[in-house]
């Protein structure tokens, strides 16, 4: 049974592997998720087998539990609600690789046995990694269900605290590996745990809403992390190699996101950007010019090309099925539309991508930003839904703004662009957008799934 396990968990690395190769297309990205997923349901059949199980009773019971909440949660989740589902799933295997380390080290300590270097150290690890990324992940959650402010919380002396904490689990890791000393190791092993799991907490509180698709990736790396330190410390490779691909990838998409913001990873974990600005920045004094849904229709009626550019709004509103079914009028009636996609808009990774893939929007009708910015110049009308900090011109023009040099998507080159917001106040960056006072800005207020259902109804008035 051992060379047999051995071989399922060679096999489970491999669909790992393939697994996420696909995820780098929308258009494969479901085939590698079943992918990965078989070689996780290999993994977990193969380790079941290969041990002696006590407690069969309550391992039972936990698998008809934890199966039938994920099957239901996966159904009943709206699509709109993803980025604090993905939050809080990541932080429960955070939590679970800090608590098998905890159960490891406590149970050796009961028995009074000194903690094995070999796997206290990755068992310290976990614990410190595991606990940050359950607490943090909750107050991530918290922040995109709106159970408290998607502002960042600040207050004097908050990176010297983290770093205290920080340090103070480290040697408290260190000393109960260590031994000889006055403090119990359980004692230490717990404070660690408790002390970790505060830093978590005050990790995340100054991260804006705006950095969410930042904190996410790396919560998930640190999770990874966390997965293979347990690996070591269970003496299970296949754990070690599935962490190892959570923590690389998540660590590669962290880079990535704040590499798409033009801003460094400290920046967005210290910056506490998205607070309310004032002064320096804002520039957006002029006329607003509102419009109404039978004017905005006829424009795009005669429109040659137009470009959907969708935000954390349309998200709130769940307004995709309806984007979708406006997209599809405009295409029978011979308009070239795409999607322009930054890869920040919204609260997750690939956050716009997976609503419009609910509504069943093309994949070719994607753009991501290098590729939709060119088209700008000669696109007739741009409709922006919801998205406020990613389409801001003063990214590029002006340097005195907080956003100065972050990539955006160039809209405002357009003949034409209709903002569809439910007011003016500014986005999570916290500045005001001079694109909506622009002579070709057009403001469409109101919710945006009324909005654009009131556009496809006076669409089709159009002859």
């Amino acid at each position: 049974m051992a060379s047999a396990a051995e071989a399922a968990y060679m096999a489970a690395a491999a669909l790992f592997v393939g697994g996420v190769m696909l995820l780098r297309a929308p258009a494969t990205a479901r085939r590698g998720n079943l992918l990965a997923a078989g070689g996780m349901l290999i993994a977990l059949v193969f380790t079941l087998l290969a041990v002696t199980l006590r407690h069969t009773v309550w391992l039972a019971a936990a698998f008809v539990v934890g199966a039938a909440a994920g099957a239901y949660v996966a159904r009943a989740v709206k699509m709109t609600a993803m980025p604090q589902l993905v939050a809080l799933f990541n932080g429960m295997g955070g939590g679970a690789a800090a608590l098998i380390s905890l159960d490891e080290a406590l149970s050796a300590l009961s028995r009074h046995a000194p903690l094995a270097a070999a796997t206290a150290v990755p068992g310290m690890l976990t614990l410190i990694i595991g606990s940050v990324s359950f607490a943090g992940s909750l107050i991530a959650f918290a922040k995109l269900q709106e159970l408290m402010t998607g502002r960042p919380i600040v207050f004097p002396g908050q990176n010297l605290l983290n770093a205290f904490l920080l340090a103070v689990a480290v040697a408290a890791g260190v000393l109960a590996v260590a031994g000889a000393h006055p403090v119990p190791a359980g004692v230490l092993v717990v404070g660690l745990t408790l002390l970790s799991a505060v830093l978590g907490v005050l990790f995340v509180l100054p991260v804006g809403g705006a950095d969410m698709p930042v904190i996410i990736s790396l919560l998930n790396s640190l999770t990874g992390l966390a997965a293979a330190a347990t690996g070591f410390v269970l003496e299970n490779d296949v754990l070690v190699v599935a962490g190892a691909l959570v923590g690389a990838s998540g660590t590669i998409l962290t880079v990535l996101m704040a590499r798409a913001m033009n801003r460094s990873i400290a920046n967005v974990l210290f910056g506490a950007f998205g607070q309310l600005q004032t002064g320096a920045g804002q520039g957006a004094e002029g006329v607003v010019r509102p419009t109404s849904p039978d004017e905005v229709a006829v424009l795009l009626a005669y429109a040659r090309q137009v470009v959907i550019v969708p935000g954390y709004g349309l998200a709130v509103a769940r307004a995709q099925q309806e984007v979708k079914d406006l997209s599809d009028a405009l295409a029978a009636r011979g308009v070239q539309v795409l999607f322009g996609i930054h890869p920040v808009a919204g609260r997750m990774p690939g956050h716009m991508n997976v609503l419009l893939a609910e509504a069943n929007v093309p994949y070719d009708r994607l753009y991501e930003l290098e590729q939709v910015n060119p088209e700008f110049p000669r696109t007739d009308v741009v409709l922006v839904i919801g998205a406020n900090d990613v389409v801001n011109p003063a990214a590029r023009t002006d340097p005195t703004s907080p956003i100065y040099g972050m990539p955006v998507l160039n809209v405002d080159q357009a003949k034409t662009v209709v903002v569809l917001k439910r007011s003016m106040a500014p986005g999570f960056a916290g500045i005001d957008n001079p694109l909506f006072v622009r002579e070709n800005t057009r403001m469409l207020f109101g919710d945006a799934r009324a909005s654009v259902a009131a556009l496809l109804r006076e669409l089709r008035e159009v002859a």
